[in-house]
């Protein structure tokens, strides 16, 4: 599905309703990741109805325990598109039997996408359709490639507008899930923080309850694009070792943290929704 307006050109693809391009017209340049596998094969997946990974790879639902999968299966599968006109489109996946062995809800996921100027507004709608509570995660993972051919991360800064300090924790290596009882902190000069390798060496960086607009600007500080997502309240940033490019995920909930067992209903950030209702949330990704 090809979406345009006066500024921006967008494709989105039916796998995993998942944007793979987006295009800066003014200044004749990709903005996304080309999803080279070299370093990552997507570009900008939806995660659902896990962010990250559950401990030990499984999840306990009304006392019976089902597999999962890092980020859930969302992005691994075809969406029908709804509706599309120039600038929009709209895709949806229902609940099906095979879902439903890893994930017992009844429920439909729809995925839109707006063309606002210079903008690309993202929203999820989830809606409950069985006749208990239904409990999720999801999240956003668009992949922001540099702008010019040679760069590295080091060309690069992070821009927190509004801040004066941040504290960030790590996942587990052994179970990649979160380490909440330790956290650091990321010291900002001027709301700006610079980008480098040694960054990403233990994975993402996660922030809880701190976010909702990041920048990743040029080595001369100017904006590059930006991510905007209030009301959300998680957050990751996150790279491949020499890739081209900076991942920022706006998260409502994340992975869990490292020795959970609970039942789902009692997983710290996650959200609850009753039969029969909708959540609704959006961010905007911001070309600069």
């Amino acid at each position: 599905m090809k979406l345009e307006n006066e500024f921006l050109y967008a494709e989105i693809s039916e796998m995993g309703a998942e944007v793979i391009r987006i295009y800066d017209k003014e200044n004749q340049r990709d903005i996304l990741w080309e999803g080279d596998p070299k370093y990552w094969k997507r570009h900008s997946p939806v995660l659902f109805p896990n962010v990250g990974k559950t401990y030990r790879n499984t999840v306990r639902i009304g006392g019976i325990q089902y597999p999962t999968s890092q980020h859930g299966f969302a992005r691994d599968t075809m969406f029908i598109c709804i509706k599309s006109s120039k600038d929009n489109a709209s895709f949806m996946i229902l609940s099906n039997e095979e879902m439903k062995e890893v994930y017992p809800y009844d429920f439909e996921l729809h995925i839109s996408y707006q063309l606002r100027g210079k903008e690309l507004e993202v929203e999820w709608q989830v809606k409950n359709r069985t006749a208990e509570t239904m409990y999720f995660t999801i999240g956003g993972h668009p992949a922001f490639r540099f702008a010019e051919a040679g760069e590295k991360k080091e060309d690069y800064f992070l821009k927190f507008p509004g801040k004066t300090e941040l504290n960030y924790i790590l996942v587990d290596p052994a179970s990649g899930t979160g380490v909440p009882d330790q956290s650091y902190p990321l010291e900002l000069e001027q709301e700006m923080y610079p980008v480098s390798e040694e960054m990403f060496e233990k994975d993402a960086l996660i922030f809880d309850g701190q976010l909702e607009e990041v920048w990743l600007c040029r080595k001369d500080r100017t904006p590059y694009v930006g991510l905007r997502c209030k009301g959300f309240p998680n957050f990751g940033i996150w790279s491949v070792k020499d890739a081209p490019f900076v991942c920022l995920e706006p998260w409502v909930g994340r992975c869990d943290n490292v020795g959970f067992e609970g039942d789902i209903s009692e997983k710290p950030g996650i959200t609850q929704l009753e039969a029969g209702e909708k959540f609704v949330k959006a961010y905007q990704i911001i070309v600069a």
